[in-house]
């Protein structure tokens, strides 16, 4: 059985997400809609469901082995589900092997192989935020582009 380059592990999750937000915005406006809608959205976490808020009117890319890192790339970590890197039109979803370990209380430690991105192979740890002390290791896994979809204006 084949397996598709896009469709990993990691991204099943990303994928339900984006599945079920597509679900729910493609439902008729009306009160019975919008319970179907909170039920939808309630079967996720609530780390899923703030990923798929920020993911929200965004689409996917080809997974990214290393992603370039800029001062001005903002972290921003989603307990139990994934660590975000970017801003602007694009950002990268970075899931881990080991996703319900990812707690923002942690910083992470990385000893990179490049100073100027960090990729899948980097030494990557977590520390106790206050003490520095070590509380495991991040296995990093591809890292998921999402750009926003532009809209139309409309003009004809």
């Amino acid at each position: 059985m084949s397996r598709s380059p896009l469709l990993t592990k990691a991204s099943l999750p990303v994928a339900g997400a984006a599945a079920a937000l597509a679900l729910v915005a493609s439902q008729p406006a009306s009160a019975e809609s919008d319970q179907d809608a909170s039920a939808e959205m309630s079967e996720l976490t609530e780390g899923e469901q703030k990923l798929a808020e920020m993911l929200e009117g965004r689409v996917a890319g080809e997974p990214k082995r290393c992603i370039r890192t800029r001062p001005n790339y903002r972290l921003r970590v989603i307990d139990e589900t994934a660590y975000v890197y970017g801003s602007g039109n694009t950002i990268y979803v970075q899931r881990t092997k080991d996703p319900e370990r990812i707690d923002r209380d942690d910083i992470l430690v990385s000893r990179r192989f490049n100073a100027s991105q960090i990729c899948k192979l980097d030494i990557v740890s977590t520390a106790e935020r206050t003490l520095g002390i070590f509380t495991g290791n991040v296995f990093l896994d591809d890292f998921i582009p999402y750009t926003r979809v532009k809209q139309d204006s409309g003009a004809s």
